[in-house]
C-alpha cells in the first residue's frame, strides 16, 4: 500500500515537472509575449519575466520591442528629368504595439521591408537628379512620412529612413564632371579679371604718384634690378626709359651744333682784317668759311 502511494506521488511529481517545464516561459527585457488560447486573444500583453501558459492549449508569440536595422534593396527608377538612377537606402523602426504586429498582419517585418522599396520607388520618381543628390534630408523625412502612415496600423512606428548610395550610368559622371571642370574654370577665369581689375586701380594710383616725383620711377628700377639680381641669374635683362632715350638724343644734336659752329669763328678770326681794319680776303658764306675750315683742319 505504501509502495503504491510512493509511485503515486512519483508520478505526480514526474506530471508536474512536465507541467511545469512545458508551461513555463521566460520573456526578456526587450521583449513582450502576446498570448493566443485556442487561437483567441488571451489578456493582456505579457510583461517581462517568468510567465507560465497552459501546454498545448496556449500559444505565446514574442515580439522583439528593439529599434530593428533594416536595409533596404537598391532599387532602379527614374527621376523627374528623367535620369536613371539606382538607390539603396536603410530603415530603423520598432515595434510599439505587439498586439497589432501580430494580429493586423502576418509578418511585419516583411511588409516593412516591401513598403520601404515600394516608397523608395516613388520618391525618386517625383525627384529630380539634383535633389536626390544634394538634398537628401528632406527626401529622408518625405520617406519616413511615406511610410509611416500605413505602418502605424501595423503596430510599428518608422523611426528613420536614410537614403545610403546613388549610383549614376558612367556617361553622367562624366557629363557632370565636365559640368563642374567648365564651372570651376568660370569661376576661376571671374576671379583673376577681378584681381586684375583691382590691380589695375592699384597700378593707376601708383603711376599718379610716381609722376609727381620722377625720382620715384628711378628707385623702382633700381628695386627691380635689385630683386632680378637676388634670383643669381646669369643674364640681367634691364629696362631702359625711353624718356631718357630722347634726352641723349636732344643733347647729342646741341653738341653736334656746337662743334660746327666752333669751326667757322676761329676761320674768321685767323683769316683777320689788314692795317686798315679791312679782310684781305673776300667775304665768303659762312658755309663756305666752315668747309675751308674743315679741310685746314
Amino acid at each position: 500500500m505504501l509502495e503504491g502511494l510512493l509511485t503515486v506521488l512519483a508520478l505526480v511529481g514526474v506530471g508536474a515537472v512536465l507541467y511545469v517545464a512545458a508551461a513555463a516561459r521566460v520573456i526578456r527585457q526587450y521583449e513582450r509575449g502576446v498570448v493566443l488560447r485556442f487561437g483567441r486573444l488571451m489578456g493582456s500583453v505579457r510583461g517581462p519575466g517568468f510567465t507560465m501558459v497552459v501546454p498545448v492549449v496556449d500559444r505565446m508569440h514574442k515580439v522583439n520591442m528593439q529599434i530593428v536595422t533594416m536595409p533596404v534593396p537598391a532599387q532602379d527608377g527614374i527621376t523627374r528629368d528623367n535620369v536613371t538612377v539606382r538607390v539603396d537606402a536603410v530603415i530603423y523602426f520598432k515595434v510599439v504595439d505587439p498586439v497589432d504586429a501580430i494580429i493586423r498582419v502576418e509578418d511585419y517585418r516583411f511588409a516593412v521591408s516591401q513598403m520601404a522599396q515600394t516608397s523608395l520607388r516613388s520618391i525618386l520618381g517625383k525627384s529630380d537628379l539634383d535633389e536626390l543628390l544634394s538634398n537628401r534630408e528632406k527626401l529622408n523625412q518625405g520617406l519616413e512620412l511615406m511610410m509611416d502612415s500605413p505602418a502605424v496600423e501595423w503596430g510599428v512606428t518608422i523611426d528613420r529612413v536614410e537614403i545610403k548610395d546613388v549610383s549614376l550610368p558612367e556617361g553622367m559622371k562624366r557629363s557632370m564632371a565636365r559640368q563642374a571642370e567648365a564651372d570651376r574654370e568660370r569661376r576661376s577665369r571671374l576671379i583673376n579679371a577681378d584681381a586684375e581689375f583691382q590691380a589695375s586701380k592699384k597700378l593707376a594710383q601708383a603711376a599718379a604718384v610716381m609722376s609727381e616725383q620722377p625720382a620715384a620711377l628711378q628707385l623702382r628700377l633700381l628695386q627691380t634690378v635689385v630683386a632680378v639680381a637676388a634670383e643669381k641669374n646669369s643674364t640681367l635683362v634691364l629696362p631702359f626709359p625711353v624718356e631718357l632715350l630722347r634726352f641723349l638724343e636732344r643733347a647729342g644734336d646741341h653738341h653736334q651744333d656746337q662743334a660746327t659752329l666752333q669751326p667757322a669763328r676761329t676761320t674768321a678770326r685767323t683769316t683777320g682784317s689788314g692795317p686798315g681794319g679791312e679782310s684781305s680776303l673776300p667775304a665768303q658764306p659762312s658755309h663756305v668759311k666752315a668747309t675751308g675750315t674743315v679741310r685746314r683742319t
